[in-house]
């Protein structure tokens, strides 16, 4: 666990192509880090089996997401297979203000805007072991049918494109390895020295 005493905020973005583990990465993560503050994102995609509104997604009808993308309440926003997907962005402007560290789960057109509003923040980008494996993972979902199915795989080779502008990958094999590579990452970034100022001077003075 970083130091009790808070180091400056810290914004971590996580992206990956669907069906790559990242929920399950994160939950992972939470039980492990709970100090980790995880923002929860608005969608307007359709609630699959198993899925908690308020704790995977928000939720929301289209409508209710641009009115809140018209008044400036989304920090970024993008659309994923006909859906939108955005970030609330008080509360985590709060958190970073407060020098908690933040995660967001972001498709890839959503880290680059993160990218450009918070220039030093992190970026983490999970692949699969192979196309192969994605492709299973996908299949056992039985949530889409194989129309959608064979469209992810395409979406996520355009994806994969992009992990290389990203500041870390994570292949996601093993869930439990990929968890604490994950975990790693975000631990050390929090004492890098840039982030540790505020901790640094209270241990000069007197």
């Amino acid at each position: 666990m970083i130091d009790d005493r808070k180091s400056e905020g810290m914004l971590v973005v996580l992206s990956a192509p669907s069906g790559c583990g990242k929920d399950t990465v994160l939950d992972g993560l939470g039980k492990k880090a709970g100090w980790i503050k995880r923002s929860i994102s608005l969608t307007t995609r359709n609630k699959r089996d198993g899925e908690k509104d308020g704790e995977d997604y928000y939720f929301v009808s289209r409508d209710y997401f641009l009115s809140r993308l018209d008044s400036g309440q989304i920090l970024e926003h993008t659309t994923y297979s006909g859906n939108f997907y955005g970030t609330p962005k008080s509360t985590v402007d709060e958190w970073l203000k407060n020098g908690e560290t933040v995660i967001l789960k972001i498709e890839v057109e959503g880290a680059g805007k993160i990218k450009e509003l918070y220039h030093d923040s992190i970026s983490i980008f999970l692949i699969p072991p192979s196309m192969k494996a994605l492709e299973e993972r996908l299949r056992c979902r039985m949530s889409e049918s194989e129309e959608e199915i064979q469209s992810r795989l395409t979406i996520a080779l355009n994806e994969m494109k992009n992990a290389v502008s990203y500041d870390f990958i994570v292949i996601n094999d093993d869930v439990d390895k990929a968890i604490d590579d994950v975990y790693s990452i975000i631990v050390s970034e929090g004492h890098r020295t840039s982030r540790s100022t505020r901790i640094l001077n209270e241990s000069m003075s007197f």
